[in-house]
């Protein structure tokens, strides 16, 4: 029997506030990353020096900020009162040190532990904050959470914040900010605070009308089948309306904070609605039949809100304050209320919205036979033997935290899915290996997806069939070659998600898995290069003649190999759609019937990778077979 390890007085280990933090930098901002995606770590650092400015506009005080964001360093300063300089470094080095303890200071806050900046602190390689209040001012510079310096001056500057952070690259290794993700960051931060100004980089961003600002530029508005119905109430706003894409549309916040995962507040959001719409019409339609292709906005202020994870992105109050109501009462007697009303007053809007709901009902009617057959057959194909390598994580309505370390890699062809099954963490990474290339599902309706065996499937595999609130991975990853073929798989692919689930991309769930196109490597070293400027760096930086391999296709790198392209280091491209894009015109351009254009895109999208033609090409190279692709493809 093994001898097991004593356990005493010794065994006991006490850490100060910044080692906690370091070693257990998840329990703080959720999941590092390295910015590929919207959630990672480093936007939740950003967000934590924000929401402290955040509150001060909705205290009265300061209507600017202003973020610069240059490469890696980060800078926030606010115009608010600025914290009391004998605070200043309490307030980022202590944790449970803050004034938002004190309800009355901060009745309706964002953040209210006092952990926020804390975090940022110990996360970051350089951290500096200084305030100034009436001419005079505090600043102080950190070092992975440690205090280097600290001073007393007098200034001329305006009261208010400043904030300078670098993220440690040992904990966000290879990270970078994508600003698209940044400015819809902003973007909520104004919608919920009609009258800021937030300057980023010198770009202005500002909202007057609040959650009809955000649907009107989440929206295209020859497509809504009804003007958007904005009402505002005390600590309460929503704005609806229903257009034709498929899937449901929300934005949820509590207190200016962005609820990505939703909560009580967008439960109860939702059965409102449903209660509502139901007894204005006299009608008990199925709730699927009201909320499909809906687009809506709710937004709640309650005192003391308790959120599910200390990045706050579900709500898990039942109350709006000690002394106030449910949370689901209050949203239910609003939207009853003044959405009636509305309806009453606008009965042009209330026969078109109907004629929406009519026609989803018959939509699923007809439906309801194809969905019976398809989920039959894919019990019969036996899914997850024949197409899916599932993870060994196993979702629970109690765990669906866990939801944010999955990963479904979709790739075609055995090779292919063979290597990525085979260097997989197969505790949070599953395949789904694909048969050929899917059909072209443009212009088709959603009927094709039960009728068709890979895309029922794959939809099973997500389980998104009822939308993607049971999204069984957190992250959804298109891993084809990087040919005309690939192209083409890819193509169709986005075609797919952003035909019958946009709301699954919108929501920021869809990733391009880069690989290495060449490996340079003499006896000492090897590199992997992604594109052509690195392959000639890597031959400049290894001299002499090093071997040069380029990869034709996933099958050809060894799981070996493969496990350092998705493992710590992952590559990942998010898919991403502004808000000004329109799906419809997206499809119609790539996958209609503009067959040259799409054909240009394919090759001179292969030619920003592949190309050769200006740099001096090393032994081992495959000039000949990379213009025999570009010929194929025109």
């Amino acid at each position: 029997m093994a001898k097991q390890p004593v356990y005493n007085e010794d065994s006991i280990k006490s850490l100060d506030w910044k080692e906690h933090i370091r070693l257990r930098p998840g329990m703080y901002i959720g999941k590092l990353g390295n910015g590929s995606s919207h959630d990672d770590g480093v936007y939740v650092l950003l967000k934590e020096v924000i929401d402290n400015s955040i509150d001060e506009y909705v205290m009265g005080h300061g209507k600017k900020i202003e973020i610069d964001i240059e490469e890696r360093r980060v800078r926030v300063r606010d115009y608010g009162r600025g914290i009391p300089l004998g605070k200043v470094i309490d307030c980022v080095s202590k944790i449970n040190t803050g004034g938002k303890y004190d309800s009355k200071a901060f009745q309706k806050s964002v953040g209210l532990n006092g952990v926020g900046t804390k975090a940022v602190n110990a996360l970051s390689s350089h951290f500096t904050v200084q305030s100034f209040r009436d001419g005079q001012s505090k600043k102080a510079t950190f070092a992975f959470g440690d205090i280097e310096s600290e001073e007393d001056i007098k200034t001329d500057e305006e009261n208010g914040t400043l904030v300078e952070f670098l993220a440690d690259d040992s904990i966000f290794k290879n990270y970078k900010y994508i600003l698209d993700y940044v400015e819809d960051q902003i973007w909520n931060y104004v919608y919920l605070n009609a009258g800021l100004s937030v300057y980023l980089n010198g770009k202005r961003f500002y909202s007057k009308n609040g959650l009809l600002d955000l649907l009107q530029r989440k929206t295209n508005e020859e497509q809504l089948r009804y003007p958007i119905i904005h009402l505002k109430g005390e600590d309460i706003e929503m704005a609806l309306t229903h257009d034709s894409h498929y899937g449901e549309d929300y934005y949820s916040f509590v207190n200016g904070q962005h609820t990505t995962q939703g909560g009580t507040h967008l439960s109860a959001y939702k059965e409102a609605l449903v209660r509502t719409l139901r007894e204005f019409y006299g009608k008990q339609f199925d709730p699927s039949d009201i909320r499909a292709s809906i687009v809506s906005a709710i937004s709640v202020r309650v005192q003391e809100p308790v959120f599910e994870s200390q990045t706050k992105t579900k709500l898990g109050s039942t109350d709006v304050g000690p002394d106030g109501p449910t949370i689901k009462s209050f949203i239910n007697d609003f939207v009853k209320t003044r959405l009636d009303n509305y309806l009453h007053k606008n009965p042009e809007t209330a026969e078109k919205l109907l004629k929406r709901i009519m026609q989803s009902e018959k939509e699923r009617k007809d439906m309801a036979g194809v969905r019976k057959l398809a989920k039959e057959r894919a019990k019969k194909a036996n899914l997850h033997n024949k197409k899916l390598r599932d993870c060994r994580t196993h979702l629970t309505d109690e765990k669906k935290e866990e939801r944010l370390d999955t990963t479904l890699f979709i790739t075609e062809g055995d090779s292919a899915s063979g290597s990525i099954t085979k260097s997989r963490d197969v505790e949070t990474q599953a395949v789904f290996s694909l048969r050929g290339k899917p059909l072209n599902c443009y212009g088709l309706t959603k009927k094709v997806v039960y009728e068709n065996e890979e895309f029922n499937l794959l939809q099973h595999a997500l389980d998104i069939e009822d939308g993607v609130e049971n999204l069984r991975y957190n992250n959804i990853v298109i891993a084809t070659d990087a040919d005309v073929d690939g192209m083409h798989i890819r193509l169709l692919l986005l075609t797919f998600f952003l035909q019958f689930f946009p709301d699954l991309v919108r929501g920021g769930h869809l990733y391009i898995l880069e690989t290495p196109l060449f490996r340079v490597r003499n006896k000492k070293e090897t590199r992997y290069c992604y594109n052509e400027q690195e392959r000639v760096k890597a031959i400049n930086d290894l001299k002499g003649k090093p071997e040069i391999t380029r990869f034709k296709g996933l099958g050809e790198i060894s799981p070996e190999e493969f496990a350092e392209f998705i493992g710590e280091d992952i590559r990942l491209s998010p898919v991403m759609l502004n808000d000004e894009t329109s799906v419809p015109e997206l499809l119609e351009y790539y996958m209609g019937k503009n067959t040259p254009d799409r054909q240009k895109f394919i090759i001179e999208n292969l030619r920003i990778e592949l190309d050769t033609d200006e740099d001096p090409e090393p032994e081992g190279s495959d000039e000949e077979e990379v213009k025999e692709e570009e010929k194929e493809a025109a």
